[in-house]
């Protein structure tokens, strides 16, 4: 089995149908026949950009690098102009996906790996936090999740059968605890343990609100004055569909936390996923994972080439996935 295939290629190119056929059709019926890279087809290649969410700033510099690739004002066919194209994509991508590496046991020195997970209500934050343990439990690691979400009504219900699902354990308190004394015991209880891997939950309130940030604020805090070196990764989940708004949340949750990666969900449901290239190339914030879909295995490890190659893959035909 080749690489793709054992990183769910088919999953991800399944989930990116509506933005492939937004985009990559557009981009097709522009490129058709093949043509000179000269100022009107840039311009019209920047408005498509744009119109899939990939941002201004974002667009622009791809649309710049498509030009210095192409070097030669010269007729190019299609299947060359796909080419270049994809590659510039590719920069633009890797911008974010180099700035930061992700954490691995090999460079935690005692147990547990930390992994704060953040991001407003809606976004499907506590399915995410079921796959994201489901894929440590795969590896053969011992998970504790911790419910520091106390406030949402029946929060601790949701997250304890996502638990149940991926073989881990859950600590939770009463509603209304506070939600750093949460962290704190399960950072704790996980140590003392030895479990492998600590996730810990965190309220949604809208981002907007100033409280919500101090209290992510503070269980950091808390946490780092047990050990400094965590939490060793912050994930920002974001819905794929709301697009440009999810810049400013990322802004936001990463001024309050430092965030270390994005998870990008409901990916399958918009025509949006051009907004996974504004996020590499103008936060400087590498994109880990992709939810694909609704079951508890439907949760890859973004690569980028593989990304842009389930974007473009077929986009000449009507996609029928």
């Amino acid at each position: 089995m080749g690489v793709i295939e054992k990183l769910g290629f088919g999953k991800i190119r399944a989930s990116l149908a509506r933005t492939r056929e937004n985009l990559g059709n557009q981009i097709s019926r522009l490129f058709q026949g093949g043509i000179t890279i000269d100022n009107d087809t840039l311009s019209n290649l920047e408005e498509i950009l744009i119109g899939a969410d990939v941002g201004v700033d974002t667009s622009a510099s791809i649309v710049k690098t498509l030009q210095a690739l192409a070097k030669e004002d010269r007729p190019l066919d299609e299947a060359g102009l796909n080419a270049l194209l994809k590659k510039a994509v590719v920069m633009s991508l890797s911008n974010g996906s180099s700035s930061q590496e992700k954490k691995s046991f090999s460079t935690v020195s005692s147990k547990p790996l930390v992994v704060l997970v953040v991001g407003v209500n809606g976004v499907g934050k506590t399915t995410t936090i079921g796959k994201l343990a489901d894929r440590y439990r795969s590896e053969g690691k011992s998970v504790l999740i911790a419910a520091s979400d106390t406030f949402r009504a029946a929060a601790n219900e949701q997250l304890e059968v996502w638990a149940q699902r991926a073989g881990a354990q859950l600590l939770k308190q009463e509603p209304g605890a506070d939600p750093a004394a949460v962290a704190f015991d399960a950072f704790h209880s996980a140590r003392a343990s030895g479990t492998d891997v600590l996730i810990i939950d965190t309220a949604g309130r809208l981002h907007t609100r100033v409280n919500l940030m101090e209290e992510l604020k503070k269980i950091k805090r808390v946490l780092q004055k047990v050990d400094p070196s965590t939490p060793h990764e912050v994930l920002l989940v974001l819905d794929a569909s709301t697009g440009q708004n999810g810049l400013q949340q990322a802004r936001l949750f990463s001024d309050a936390v430092a965030v270390t990666g994005i998870v990008l969900t409901k990916l399958d449901g918009t025509a949006r996923g051009g907004i996974v290239f504004a996020i590499a190339s103008e936060l400087g914030i590498p994109v880990r994972y992709v939810g694909v879909g609704e079951e508890i295995g439907d949760l890859e490890p973004f690569d980028q080439s593989e990304f842009v190659d389930a974007l473009f893959s077929g986009m000449n035909t009507k996609d029928r996935q």
